[in-house]
C-alpha cells in the first residue's frame, strides 16, 4: 500500500460552542462516508468515556479517518479531528487544530454564536485555518439562518454567505458539508523525500498496547521497525505498530506527509510522550523541531482526601493512573490534621475539577472528600523573595509578607438582553470591572476583568442559574495584580480546622465568615458540651455562633424539698460540662466538610 497523493488529503477538525452539535455532525460524516458498518453505529461514536456520553460534553480530542468519493470522481482521505467546546479543554482543542489545515466552524442555526464559538474561531484563525460555516439545526422550528449568518459577519467577520445549511440530526446537507470539505479546504504540505518530521498530537495509554501516540506527518514517511527519536524528550524507540482510526484500530503498512495516524513503540508512561513534541529519524533527523505547544498551565488547586483513610493507597494508584492519560491533571502528597493524608491537584478549570473526581469515583470506586478550591497567588516577601502559594495553610506569617498578588481573568459572557442587569451584578459582587459593552444581534457581548478567585467558588453555576441558563462564558487569564487578601481561618472549639481556611478579599471577609460559621452550625452534631464556631482573621473574630450542648435532666430524681438541691445538682453538671469542654474532641462529620464547601455566595 503506497502512501495517498498529498492533494487527496483533507485535515479537517470541527469547532463549535457546547452542544451546537459537533459530535452528532462527527456521527453523520462517519456514516455518510460508511467508514463503520451500520450495525455498529451508535450514537457520539467518538465519545468513548462514560461522562462524556452521560453528560453529552466532549472531553479528549478523539481522531478518525474517512474515506469519501467526491463528485469529481476521486476518492478523498478526510482526517476528522472533533475537538471538545468547553473553556477548560481549550489547550485540547489547540493542539487538534495544529494537526489541521482548515476548520468546519459549527453553529447552532437558533442559538447564533455563544462566548465559546468565538474563543475556538480564534484559536482556529491563529493556527491559519481556512473556515467553513455550518450552520446545524435548521429543521428546527426557532432557526433563523439568514439572522445567525449576519452575526457570524458582524461578530466574528468571516463571509458566512455560502455557509452550508444541515441538519446533523436528521442528515441534510451531510452530503454538502462534504463536498464543501474537499473543495474549500487546503490540501496539506509536505515532501515526502525529506526527512522524517512528525508532530505528537496526543498519547494515551492502553492496557494491551501501552502509550498509543497520535501523530501528524509533516515531511518523510513512518514505517513499522522504524527507530525514532523524540526530539524534546530526547528518547529513542522502535516502531512496532503503525496505523489509523476508522473509529477502530487499522494497521497500515506506513504513513505518508499529511496524514494522521498512530503508532505504538513499547513506551511506558505517557508522560515520556510531550504533547507538541517532535519525531524524527533517528539516523536522518529533521534539522528543526516544530514549535510545539505551551504546556498546559494548572489554574485552580484543590486538596483530594479520601473519605476512609486506609483508601490512600488505592487513591495514590488512581491518580497516577489518570495521569498517564491526561498530562494536564498534576498532584503532590499533602496532609491535613482534620482529612488525614491525601493529595493537593492542579487543574485547568472547575469543569475538569469536577470531571476528575467523577472519573476517581466512577472508575476505581472511591469516596473522596475535596477541599474549597483555590488559586495561585504571588506572595512579595520584605526579603525580596517571592512564593507561589497553591494552598492557605502554607501562608507565611502576616509580618513578613509584602503584598500578595492574585491572578485576574478577561471574562466574555453573552447573554440575552433580559438578564443583563442580573449579570452585570455578579460581575461587580465579584469584584469585577467592566471592560466592554456591546451588542450581538439580540444579545449584550460583555468583557469584564475579574479576580479567578472569585470565579472558581461558583461563579459558572450562579451565572447560569440569574441566566436560566442563556448565558454563555469564556475567560482567559491575563495577568496577576495587587490584591487586599487576608487569610481566614474557621475554628470549632478553639482549634483551627485548616481544610476550611481560605484567603478572601478584606471587604468580603466578614459576609463569607458569617455565612460560613452559620452553615457549619447547623451542620456540626450538638456534642455533649457547648461548641463555639469562630471565624477569624489573624487574632481578631469576625463571626460567632455556638452550637448548644445536649444535656441530661440531672434534677428529674429531686421531688420537692429544698431548691439548693436542685442547685448542687446542676452545678455539678455545670463544672463537668466544662471539663468536657476543654478536653472533648469535636467530631466534624464529613458531611459538614462537603456542604461547607459548597457554599453558595
Amino acid at each position: 500500500m503506497t502512501t495517498h497523493s498529498i492533494d487527496n488529503i483533507r485535515n479537517f477538525s470541527i469547532v463549535a460552542h457546547i452542544d451546537h452539535g459537533k459530535s452528532t455532525l462527527a456521527d453523520r460524516l462517519i456514516q455518510e462516508t460508511g467508514t463503520v458498518a451500520a450495525r455498529d453505529m451508535e450514537e457520539q461514536m467518538l465519545d468513548s468515556m462514560d461522562i462524556e456520553r452521560e453528560r453529552g460534553i466532549t472531553i479528549k480530542a478523539q481522531t478518525v479517518r474517512l474515506e469519501y468519493t467526491a463528485l469529481d470522481g476521486k476518492t478523498y482521505i478526510l482526517n476528522l479531528m472533533d475537538t471538545p467546546g468547553h473553556v477548560d479543554f481549550a489547550y485540547e482543542v489547540s493542539r487538534s487544530l495544529a494537526a489541521c489545515e482548515g476548520s468546519l466552524l459549527v453553529v447552532d442555526a437558533s442559538q447564533g454564536v455563544e462566548a465559546q464559538t468565538l474563543a475556538n474561531v480564534y484559536h482556529a484563525l491563529d493556527a491559519g485555518h481556512e473556515i467553513v460555516p455550518v450552520l446545524n439545526k435548521i429543521d428546527l422550528p426557532a432557526a433563523e439562518p439568514d439572522r445567525v449568518k449576519e452575526q457570524i459577519e458582524d461578530v466574528i467577520g468571516l463571509d458566512a454567505s455560502n455557509a452550508v445549511p444541515i441538519s446533523a440530526k436528521t442528515g441534510i446537507g451531510i452530503d454538502l458539508v462534504l463536498e464543501a470539505i474537499v473543495t474549500r479546504l487546503p490540501p496539506p504540505k509536505g515532501d515526502e523525500t525529506a526527512p522524517l518530521k512528525a508532530l505528537l498530537v496526543d498519547s494515551w495509554y492502553d492496557a494491551y498496547l501501552g502509550v498509543v501516540v497520535l501523530v501528524r506527518v509533516i515531511d518523510g514517511t513512518m514505517k513499522r521497525h522504524q527507530k525514532i527519536k523524540m526530539m524534546g524528550a530526547d528518547a529513542r524507540y522502535e516502531i512496532e505498530k503503525i496505523g489509523v482510526f476508522k473509529p477502530k484500530m487499522q494497521d497500515v503498512e506506513m504513513l505518508g506527509p499529511g496524514e494522521v495516524g498512530f503508532i505504538t513503540a513499547q513506551i511506558k508512561q505517557v508522560a515520556d510522550t510531550r504533547v507538541g513534541d517532535t519525531i524524527t529519524d533517528e539516523k536522518k533527523p529533521c534539522a528543526t523541531a516544530l514549535p510545539g505547544f505551551k504546556p498546559a498551565q494548572p489554574v485552580v488547586f484543590c486538596g483530594l482526601f479520601p473519605v476512609d483513610a486506609a483508601e490512600f493507597e488505592d487513591l495514590r494508584n488512581a491518580m497516577a493512573r489518570l495521569r498517564l492519560n491526561d498530562a494536564s491533571f498534576s498532584y503532590e502528597m499533602e496532609s491535613s490534621a482534620a482529612l488525614g493524608f491525601g493529595f493537593r491537584c492542579g487543574f485547568l478549570g472547575l469543569l475538569h475539577l469536577e470531571i476528575i473526581q467523577e472519573r476517581l469515583s466512577r472508575e476505581f470506586d472511591l469516596d473522596l472528600i475535596a477541599t474549597a478550591p483555590s488559586v495561585i497567588y504571588k506572595i512579595y516577601l520584605n526579603d525580596g523573595t517571592t512564593l507561589d502559594m497553591h494552598n492557605p495553610v502554607d501562608m507565611p506569617d502576616v509580618v513578613k509578607i509584602k503584598e500578595i498578588h492574585e491572578p485576574w481573568i478577561r471574562a466574555t459572557i453573552l447573554t440575552p438582553d433580559e438578564y443583563l442587569g442580573s449579570v452585570l451584578k455578579l460581575c461587580q459582587e465579584r469584584r469585577g470591572t467592566q471592560i466592554d459593552l456591546n451588542y450581538v444581534g439580540k444579545r449584550a457581548m460583555v468583557v469584564y476583568d475579574l479576580p479567578l478567585n472569585e470565579v472558581v467558588f461558583d461563579f459558572y453555576d450562579r451565572l447560569k442559574s440569574i441566566s436560566k441558563g442563556y448565558a454563555s462564558f469564556d475567560y482567559q487569564i491575563t495577568d496577576y495584580r495587587e490584591g487586599d487578601l487576608v487569610k481566614m481561618s474557621i475554628l470549632v472549639n478553639a482549634e483551627p480546622v485548616d481544610a476550611l481556611s481560605m484567603l478572601v478579599h478584606r471587604t468580603r471577609a466578614d459576609a463569607r465568615g458569617r455565612g460560613m460559621v452559620e452553615k457549619l452550625k447547623d451542620l456540626i452534631p450538638p456534642h455533649m458540651f457547648q461548641i463555639p464556631i469562630q471565624a477569624a482573621i489573624g487574632g481578631k473574630i469576625i463571626a460567632r455562633e455556638t452550637v448548644r450542648a445536649l444535656r441530661k435532666d440531672v434534677t428529674a430524681k429531686c421531688y420537692g424539698g429544698d431548691a439548693s438541691r436542685k442547685r448542687k445538682l446542676l452545678d455539678k453538671q455545670k463544672e463537668g460540662k466544662k471539663r468536657m469542654r476543654q478536653f472533648g474532641k469535636v467530631e466534624i462529620p464529613q458531611e459538614a466538610f462537603i456542604a461547607a464547601l459548597k457554599m453558595d455566595g
